[in-house]
């Protein structure tokens, strides 16, 4: 072989030893993200508010709900729903109550710090109605991950409806903290009879729109983007710290001079097997 043809040829080895270096590095930095992802839970705070709707200024309770992470699915389950562990647990209906129903429902997101479209808090108001004067009922809520299944994120303790009234709007403000990738959402809130639990009324993004396509994420996400750290490169004792690309230029550095040296090797070996050298003096 000759020189031109090992020294390409030694060329093409050092590029593809550099580029499967860089791409072993990358996929650690994925597995350790993935790993980490693996671990987070699904957590939420939620403050209810009973009287007045919007306008109380005080919580009448708040939460935390930790729970397992959103799953998604092609096509949406109804088996973790409380409306149907209830009827086959207690033998009551999984289908409403026609003494109760939904008059009307409003959600409000909030919280984009870092104005991608998807936010972090849900303000979500209902108000629900019924044929009696008055009812004692409690409430879950649900929020599902891109048409996945139903996973429970709030309920509320018991509170009170009035007939069809207007005043008694119930409203569930919630900061998603962790576990919510970004995406969109639909909510699912379930009515229920505070005396024997039993499921009497639903509404959802069937219902009404306000509940369907509602682009989240957790507040982990929702942070504004840095701006990239410096790239330091120490030449002490103490370390230092360098990106991926930086990495990546200094491995291709390396093998370039790795193969450099091996030309000049090359070229040393070839004069004196072809005596090139100066004539002596």
């Amino acid at each position: 072989m000759n020189e031109s043809g090992r020294e390409q040829f030694t060329w093409l080895q050092a590029i593809t030893w550099a580029l499967a270096i860089i791409a072993i590095f990358a996929s650690s930095i994925l597995m350790a993200g993935e790993a980490d992802d693996a671990d987070e839970k699904r957590t939420s705070v939620s403050s209810y508010f009973s009287d007045n709707g919007r306008e109380q200024s005080v919580p009448d309770k708040v939460s935390k709900d930790d729970s397992a992470l959103l799953a998604k699915s092609d096509q949406r389950s109804k088996t973790d729903l409380r409306s149907t562990q209830a009827g086959v647990s207690a033998n009551n209906s999984a289908t409403p109550n026609i003494d109760f129903w939904f008059y009307s429902a409003d959600v409000v997101l909030f919280a984009d710090n870092d104005r991608d479209g998807f936010f972090s808090g849900i303000d979500l108001l209902f108000d629900a109605d019924t044929y009696y004067a008055r009812a004692e009922v409690y409430a879950v809520v649900y929020l599902s991950l891109e048409g996945g299944v139903w996973t429970e994120y709030a309920a509320t303790e018991d509170f009170v409806i009035n007939g069809t009234s207007g005043n008694d709007e119930y409203v569930i403000v919630t900061d998603l903290v962790s576990g919510y990738p970004a995406g969109s959402y639909d909510i699912l809130i379930e009515l229920f009879d505070a005396h024997d639990h039993s499921f009497v009324a639903d509404m959802g993004p069937e219902h009404t729109s306000e509940l369907a396509f509602l682009p989240l994420e957790d507040a982990g996400r929702d942070a504004p983007a840095a701006s990239p750290p410096p790239v330091v490169v120490s030449h002490g004792g103490g370390g230092g710290a360098t990106d991926v690309w930086t990495l990546a230029m200094l491995t291709l550095f390396a093998a370039g001079s790795v193969v450099f040296r091996r030309r000049r090797l090359l070229c040393s070996e070839l004069r004196h097997l072809a005596k090139c050298r100066e004539p002596s003096a």
